[in-house]
This record gives C-alpha cells, sequence and structure tokens, in this order.
C-alpha cells in the first residue's frame, strides 16, 4: 500500500502538474529554539513525508506562541500543499499551538486529529488522549499538529500515510477516483 499512496501524493495530480506535492514540517520548541534541546520529532517527520513523495522542507524550528503564527503563515503565503507541526500540543502553559493554528486556518479537519489520538491510544500509549492537537485547511494548505515526540511523529505519518494523496487531491479540487476504496456504491 505504501507504493500507491507514494504515488497518489508526488502524482501532482490536482496541483496543475507532474511535481511532487510539497511540504514543511514546523517544530515547535522554546528549548529547541533556544539550542538548549535537540530536535528529536521534526528530522522523523521529513524522512516520513520525503518517503510519502512530497518534497519537504525544514525543519523549521520556532518558539512557542506567536513565531508558530509567522511560520504557518510564511509557508500558507508560499502556497505549499501540507504542513505538519510538531510540539506544543500539550497541558503546560506555553503549548499553544493548536491556539494559534486556529487563528490561521479556515475549516477544521477534526476527522484527522481524532484518528491521531486513536491510533496511539490503540498503539499502548494512553497519554495520546492528552494532545490537543488540530488538523485543519488555511486556503489550500492542510495543517496537522502532532505531539512533539519521536512517537508522536511516527503515529503522525502512520494515520497519514494512507489517506494524504487522497486529502491533498480533494484540497486542490480532485474528485474522487473510480478506485477509491471508501466508494461503496457498487
Amino acid at each position: 500500500m505504501s507504493s500507491d499512496v507514494t504515488s497518489d501524493v508526488s502524482s501532482g495530480a490536482g496541483s496543475g502538474g507532474g511535481s511532487a506535492k510539497r511540504a514543511v514540517v514546523v517544530t515547535v520548541s522554546t528549548r529547541t529554539a533556544a539550542g538548549i534541546w535537540e530536535d528529536r520529532s521534526g528530522p522523523i517527520l521529513v524522512a516520513g513525508l520525503t518517503g510519502l513523495g512530497l518534497h519537504v522542507t525544514g525543519p523549521v524550528v520556532v518558539a512557542d506562541g506567536d513565531p508558530v503564527e509567522t511560520a504557518l503563515r510564511t509557508a500558507v503565503a508560499d502556497d505549499v500543499d501540507l504542513i505538519v507541526t510538531t510540539g506544543g500540543t500539550g497541558l503546560t502553559p506555553a503549548d499553544l499551538t493548536p491556539e494559534v493554528t486556529r487563528r490561521v486556518i479556515d475549516r477544521e479537519a477534526p476527522g484527522i486529529a481524532e484518528a491521531l489520538r486513536s491510533h496511539g491510544v490503540a498503539a499502548g500509549v494512553p497519554s495520546a488522549i492528552l494532545s490537543r492537537g488540530i488538523a485543519g485547511l488555511a486556503g489550500r494548505t492542510l495543517i496537522v499538529n502532532l505531539p512533539g515526540s519521536p512517537g508522536g511523529a511516527r503515529d503522525g505519518i502512520a494515520v497519514l500515510g494512507p489517506v494524504l494523496g487522497h486529502a491533498l487531491d480533494q484540497i486542490r479540487g480532485g474528485d474522487h477516483s473510480a478506485a477509491d476504496p471508501g466508494d461503496r456504491s457498487s
């Protein structure tokens, strides 16, 4: 199935050509931005999204809070197809990535965030329900918040992989393909 996902994501269908879809990974961590902490989840996301056929920029490392909004708006203005954030989704007072993301998006895609949390719990990580990450659309860009852990990054790739090509094509105006496994009309 992975090769199907890769060809779907990298096909460029719906974005007007054969070039790969573009993604930006944003690591949200004040300590990492200050050089105190190593980014352990951003590189996992870059590798995972690249493996799915996307052309990935990043990880762009920013401090919690307003710098996240700047990074998101910059990537949206650059008309990227996907932004994946890692970090800032927990319960500490500084974890504001979902609130900042809501300032940028036009519409939420709650099923993505629900699937991410469910996947973590099913994998034996009960604390996955503490993630407040959201997903949504800012114009024609999908933004997905993931936890700032290596496991959360791997879970994010596992959940997004099977649906990402279809989602990005839909956002760019594509239609359901005849081979869509979600089509139960026949």
